[in-house]
């Protein structure tokens, strides 16, 4: 736990219930404050050498970010940092997320969903997009993440499972794409991440933007389609996987890629 900032925080909203929803892996700790208007999230998360991909102070810039352009995300309530923990209040959207269990007549409305909002994220302007998440980057992290232990080793895809961290790595370096195509990815594009309107199924929100950068495309489609393909949590198959991939561009896709940055997250 991270007890002062906590209780620091907890203060700060007496009026609030707090429930924790999500301890991750990177040592995040995700509370949904409710009970009192409006309702918010608090992330308080540690911000050691070993562990830099994930900061809190990032994920709020890339909120601010996206807001400006446009796209609809968390309003950021309040932010900090110390030398040691990082903090981000932001205030609950609406919507379900698209990882529910969705009734069938819906199911193809959402991923159609999904894939719009992907094709808007790649439609901003990269240019003017100053956070870089190129494979010169990511790799580099990919293999901090080795060094320090903080691959999941016991969590890895079905393909590569029992593989080392060195193998990942190896694996890593002989399919690494000669060219990016670059856009302005989420970079975490999981239904998860995607909330809907329960009715008309159109995007109220898009969360956890901690990865959000300059990125080669199938960066993005690569998770969405992953996770889409499971036929159970989030509910959807491989045929709404192919839904997601025709109704974003097929034509656009490269099968290669797909494999690669699905290896890719493996190290995240």
């Amino acid at each position: 736990m991270i007890p002062t900032m906590d209780s620091t925080l907890r203060r700060t909203y007496p009026h609030y219930a707090w429930r924790l929803v999500n301890e991750g892996d990177s040592g995040a700790f995700v509370y949904h404050l409710t009970g009192h208007r409006p309702e918010l999230y608090a992330k308080i998360a540690p911000r050691t050498p070993e562990n830099p991909a994930f900061d809190l102070v990032g994920e709020a810039d890339r909120l601010e970010w996206l807001a400006h352009h446009g796209i609809p995300v968390p309003r950021i309530v309040e932010r900090g940092a110390d030398d040691t923990t990082a903090w981000l209040v932001t205030e609950a959207l609406p919507g379900a997320a698209a990882s529910e269990e969705w009734p069938e007549h819906q199911r193809t409305a959402v991923v159609e969903a999904i894939a719009e909002l992907a094709r808007t994220l790649h439609e901003l302007p990269v240019d003017d997009c100053p956070f870089d998440r190129r494979l010169d980057v990511a790799v580099a992290e990919a293999r901090h993440n080795v060094r320090e232990g903080l691959v999941d080793l016991d969590d890895l895809q079905e393909e590569h499972a029992g593989w080392t961290g060195d193998q990942l790595l190896a694996e890593l370096d002989r399919a690494r794409p000669e060219k990016e195509d670059l856009v302005v990815c989420h970079g975490d594009l999981c239904p998860n991440n995607v909330l809907l309107d329960p009715g008309t199924c159109q995007v109220t929100g898009v969360i956890d933007v901690g990865r959000l950068g300059i990125a080669d495309r199938h960066a993005d489609l690569a998770l969405a389609a992953r996770e889409l393909k499971i036929d159970e949590d989030p509910w959807f198959g491989p045929a709404y996987a192919e839904r997601f991939l025709e109704r974003y561009g097929a034509h656009r896709v490269d099968k290669d890629k797909m494999a690669f940055y699905q290896l890719l997250d493996e190290f995240f």
